[in-house]
């Protein structure tokens, strides 16, 4: 059974594009879309929306709004539409969970970034267990983007990054994008070197060469699982965060993984996801791993 692509929406520009992104990804994969809305029932100070029949509706309102514009674009794609009940996070995370993927959209760009639903976006990314997208506004159109890159970033060994490669992969195997795959590197302190690690940079031939070895046995499961995917392997010095986001700036899409916290507590989802979040020109795609 194919799962569906959800997308928590909020009535903002922001979630509207998401809802966009979305609908053209479900088209793409072939998977049905699950527009939701998470609405908390709140007694609010001010007498005129106090009534919960008609803050139900105004929720309801906003469904309507995104399926509408979904409809419009994508008339033959599956939709389904549903209020989420309980707090916004706990709600959004148990639609991610049921889900692909979730896509939710994000505001502006800069060191004071807003998420849908304020820091809920931020505390979602952090605690699922499945993907979650993030849409600026002006990402919603996509059309004629066909041919471009889905730019991934791979670290550690093989075993660190295959979920966040699969993903990667599927997503340019749906629109027929190249993976244009990053791997950056930097020179550690003296210190850091062991006999060991001397002895593997020495069979390797240095550190460039060392890290473009690396990057190829990370890609080659991913090579013989999707054989019609043009695959770019970019090997760079310098922080992940920086070359990450020079090398997707004309990208379709951005992928970057975040380790699964063992702790409930916090809303870190790590330095390159972060700087990827806030920066960056395209749909940004945050995958847990091991």
């Amino acid at each position: 059974m194919t799962l569906a692509i959800s997308v928590g929406v909020d009535g903002s520009p922001e979630s509207l594009a998401a809802a966009e992104w979305a609908a053209r990804e479900a088209t793409l994969r072939g998977a049905p879309l699950r527009i939701a809305h998470a609405w908390l029932w709140q007694r609010l100070d001010l007498p005129l929306v106090q009534d919960r029949e008609a803050q139900a509706q105004s929720a309801q309102a906003v469904l309507r709004e995104a399926e509408s514009r979904v409809a419009g674009r994508y008339p033959d794609l599956p939709v389904t539409a549903e209020l989420l009940s309980g707090t916004p996070v706990d709600a959004l995370l148990n639609e991610a969970a049921r889900s692909d993927m979730l896509v939710l959209g994000s505001r502006g760009h800069g060191a004071l970034v807003g998420f849908l639903l304020g820091s809920y976006g931020q505390q979602v990314i952090a605690a699922a267990t499945r993907p979650v997208v993030l849409v600026r506004a002006h990402h919603g159109e996509t059309d004629g983007l066909e041919g471009r890159e889905v730019v991934v970033g791979q670290q550690g060994g093989p075993e660190d990054s295959e979920d966040v490669l699969a993903f990667a992969f599927e997503a340019a195997a749906a629109r027929g994008a190249t993976v244009r795959a990053v791997r950056a590197w930097s020179l550690p302190p003296l210190y850091a070197y062991s006999p060991g690690s001397m002895r593997l940079l020495d069979e390797a031939g240095g550190l460039e060469p060392f890290e473009k070895k690396a990057l190829g046995e990370a890609l080659a499961p991913l090579r013989e699982r999707f054989p019609g995917v043009p695959v770019i392997e970019h090997v760079e010095i310098g922080s992940a965060g920086q070359v990450l986001l020079s090398a997707a700036s004309r990208a379709e899409l951005l992928v970057v993984g975040r380790r699964v916290r063992r702790s409930p507590i916090g809303t870190h989802i790590g330095s390159v996801a972060h700087a990827a979040l806030h920066h960056a020109a395209c749909p940004v795609a945050v995958v847990p791993h091991r």
